[in-house]
């Protein structure tokens, strides 16, 4: 029995546009509801310190839709180089941004222009100035080479058909010694070629 794991035969750039365009709705109309939790209800599940929450922007928190807490693998350090993959509306960034204070810096990247804006607006809201958002791809990290202390990413990876390529980029501009806190999704069992292979389930 061949081990071989395929990677998915689905266009990228098509599965780009169809997850950018759900996820400008969760960006412009986080009211509307979707097939997956979001907002503060989605925070307490992830298990997320209500003050933390608090502090927040409304705009970021209520177009929150990350699948766990990467902060449970451990708070950052002042004064460290962050690089959030898949920033959204900047929930995770922000609280970042707070905890490496004025001597850190926070790279959030993220595709989808609209989440891009409501977290560049979040920062603004909170009146940190160490948040950088840049426009890029997880495979394609708008990243100079090991310059990064800890990369943070909320399900994201698990929208990407080349996680090698992810990891790879990761490994690229993380510092000798640094770190990756992830939090996304993980199956138990193998997911069939003709599922991976469907963009609808993939974008939702």
């Amino acid at each position: 029995m061949s081990t071989e794991v395929r990677p998915a035969a689905v266009d990228t750039n098509e599965l780009r546009a169809q997850i950018s365009e759900k996820y400008t709705e969760v960006a412009l109309t986080p009211e509307k509801g979707f097939h997956f939790h979001t907002g503060r209800p989605l925070a307490r599940m992830h298990e997320y310190d209500d003050a933390v929450v608090d502090a927040l922007p409304l705009g970021v928190v209520e177009s929150f839709a990350g699948t766990g807490n990467p902060f449970s693998l451990g708070d950052l350090k002042p004064g460290e180089t962050v690089l959030d993959i898949g920033c959204g509306a900047g929930f995770d960034t922000l609280i970042a941004a707070q905890q490496v204070g004025p001597g850190g810096r926070v790279v959030a990247v993220d595709m989808t222009p609209e989440m891009l804006e409501k977290a560049e607006r979040g920062a603004r809201e909170m009146g940190l100035t160490n948040v950088e958002c840049r426009k890029g791809y997880a495979e394609e990290l708008p990243a100079e080479d090991e310059t990064v202390d800890v990369v943070i990413s909320n399900g994201v990876i698990n929208l990407c058909p080349d996680k090698i390529a992810v990891m790879a980029e990761v490994h690229r501009v993380l510092k000798p010694g640094a770190r990756f806190q992830i939090a996304d999704i993980i199956v138990h069992k193998e997911v069939p070629q003709g599922a991976k292979d469907d963009i609808d389930l993939w974008s939702g």
